[in-house]
């Protein structure tokens, strides 16, 4: 079994924190910043409740005043690199905390702060509060930093911004209303950082799943751009060409499946005990006289607690097929347990998707 994601604040991440504290923070207590950490609640605590714990416990050893307190912050960053702390990684989202939990009355110092600790550990979850309570001042501020030399503030300008922000703040308006969201995307969409371009796609994803026609406007506006360009305005349609969307198909050259024929749709695995895996295989032919590009998919009817059944789409490749040309597929779905899926013994449904469109379905049983 993998381990917990909340086990990230492990004993050697302590002790690269303390000692890169105890350089910065004059008269730091490691003896009571340890203690406090280990409360009696800390072995309860989840991921993201470890980390607000980190924050607030280390913020009872710096000055009341905010500013003095982000300058120690700031100041943390090359004593953790000094004793090894990697940059990018989660568990030093915690420096950011600190600005989304203590700072949004001060934006301006914030926003400043923001700029630096983001190019150490992205600045995206804490961005938020800012967003819903400086709107207009964070959108002439997330334009500047579009232009930033630094790629890291530039994705911050983008991802910061996505709509659906996973484990993030929601800010409602952004789903209304991504039209301060725009500007910024076109100054990013041929960045030289694929991290950046990665982010736009995302941005671009979320707000597919509220204006689907903008996106498509701006995927057919895109495309072409480049390779890179290219790559990104797909990955934007992921959701899009998953709900079998037909413009997004027709931009991305998958037509009619008239002439493709799938035979032998067989599920092996009629009935899936929970933690074993569905097997079921097919065959595909291209029946016509020309080459067509065919994208495979299958969907999961999945049973919900209240009786209705939820589709989620799973890609299985995409190629072109040359006249009379076939293929055989196996493929296997797991059901094993996992934190964020609960499964529910019952009928289940598996259909068969080539460019978008539904050809065939067949029911198992998930038994417990």
């Amino acid at each position: 079994m993998a381990e917990p994601l909340k086990n990230l604040y492990n004993e050697a991440f302590f002790n690269t924190l303390t000692q890169a504290c105890k350089k910065v923070i004059p008269q730091f207590d490691s003896s009571l910043f340890a203690k406090s950490i280990y409360d009696s609640e800390w072995e309860n605590k989840e991921l993201k409740e470890r980390l607000r714990h980190i924050t607030i416990t280390l913020k009872e050893q710096m000055p009341d005043d905010y500013s003095e307190c982000i300058s120690l912050v700031i100041d943390l960053i090359p004593a953790l690199k000094d004793y090894g702390a990697p940059s990018d990684t989660f568990e030093y989202t915690f420096l950011p905390d600190f600005i989304q939990l203590f700072g949004t009355d001060d934006h301006e110092i914030s926003i400043h702060a923001m700029e630096k600790i983001t190019r150490f550990v992205t600045c995206e979850f804490a961005i938020r509060p800012f967003l819903i309570q400086y709107p207009d001042l964070m959108r002439k501020q997330m334009l500047i930093w579009s232009t930033h030399k630094h790629p890291a503030v530039r994705r911050l300008s983008s991802e910061g911004y996505r709509p659906r922000l996973p484990w993030a703040m929601g800010v409602p308006s952004l789903k209304k209303d991504p039209s301060p969201i725009l500007p910024i995307l076109e100054n990013l969409k041929t960045d030289p950082s694929e991290s950046v371009r990665r982010s736009v796609a995302n941005n671009l994803n979320d707000i597919s799943k509220d204006h689907p026609e903008l996106v498509i406007e701006i995927a057919k506006r895109w495309k072409g751009t480049s390779k890179e360009t290219d790559r990104l305005v797909k990955h934007a349609c992921r959701t899009l060409l998953k709900q079998g969307n037909r413009k997004v198909m027709s931009l991305f050259g998958y037509g009619s499946t008239d002439d493709i024929s799938v035979t032998g749709f067989e599920i092996l695995t009629p009935k899936v005990t929970i933690g074993d895996s569905l097997e079921f295989n097919f065959e595909l032919k291209n029946l016509s006289s020309a080459t067509q590009k065919v994208r495979v998919e299958y969907g999961i009817y999945y049973l919900r607690a209240n009786g209705s059944h939820s589709k989620k789409v799973f890609k299985i490749s995409e190629k072109e097929y040359s006249s009379e040309s076939s293929s055989h597929v196996n493929r296997s779905q797991s059901f094993r347990p996992i934190t964020t899926k609960v499964f529910y013994p019952g009928k289940h449904i598996l259909s068969i998707i080539l460019n978008g469109i539904e050809i065939d379905k067949k029911e198992f049983e998930l038994v417990a």
